[in-house]
């Protein structure tokens, strides 16, 4: 196990990394850390942000240093960190029609599936929220099965629309902005992961568990324009 170490962040943060490879036990490890210090709340505390393989403690430099929060941390490590709390199943639609996926065929020859192979594949795995990245809501979601883990394409697309599906090695994840992307183009979802809501703006928190269910266009197109059909 590799040796966790600290890494003071400006002046109120403090980054914890537990490894240097990605695995869900690694970032089943940073997720039960994550629960420790919050358990704990130690002095100053004001948040975390757990990722794949690290932790980000930001804390009020006023009244804890960088000293204090890691000798907490330290505590809690040697305490052994609570066990994980576990995380909320979120269900994720999806539609699967040409236009909506245009690397679906790429991927299914690429895996040497059938393309409604690969759509069942993709449908029957269960996914594990490890972190967000660069754009709000973004989240990295491990559990592609692994048939289905291809590279990323040689050269990224611009104007890639909202709630694509994408995939790319072990990871998957569902757009929320117009962006460019160098990942596999699977499908497209409907579901809302940006919500009008200050207390909780995304749909997924670290560690919840997601579904896909498939839906056919007319539903798609219906939820698209507001109804519930």
């Amino acid at each position: 196990m590799a040796a966790v170490t600290f890494t003071p962040v400006s002046d109120h943060a403090l980054m914890v990394q537990l490894g240097d490879e990605i695995s869900d036990a690694l970032t089943a490890r940073v997720q039960q850390l994550d629960s420790a210090i919050h358990a704990a709340a130690p002095q100053g505390l004001l948040e975390t942000v757990p990722a794949f393989v690290n932790l980000m403690i930001t804390f009020d430099p006023v009244v804890a240093d960088h000293a204090e929060m890691e000798q907490a941390v330290r505590a809690l490590l040697q305490e052994g960190a609570a066990a994980q709390v576990p995380g909320a199943e979120r269900e994720v639609l999806v539609c699967y029609d040409d236009d909506l996926a245009p690397d679906l065929a790429a991927v299914a020859k690429a895996a040497g599936l059938s393309p409604e192979a690969v759509i069942e594949q993709h449908l029957a795995a269960e996914y594990r929220v490890g972190m967000y990245g660069f754009a709000p809501g973004y989240a990295y979601l491990s559990g592609v099965p692994e048939a289905l883990q291809l590279p990323r394409k040689p050269k990224a697309l611009r104007d890639i629309p909202a709630g694509s599906v994408l995939i790319a090695g072990p990871q998957c994840l569902v757009t929320t902005l117009t962006m460019p992307t160098g990942w596999s183009i699977i499908g497209r979802s409907p579901t809302e992961i940006l919500r009008n809501d200050p207390e909780r703006p995304f749909l997924f928190d670290v560690g919840d568990r997601v579904r896909f269910a498939r839906i056919d266009r007319d539903r798609y197109e219906t939820l698209c324009k507001g109804g519930t059909a």
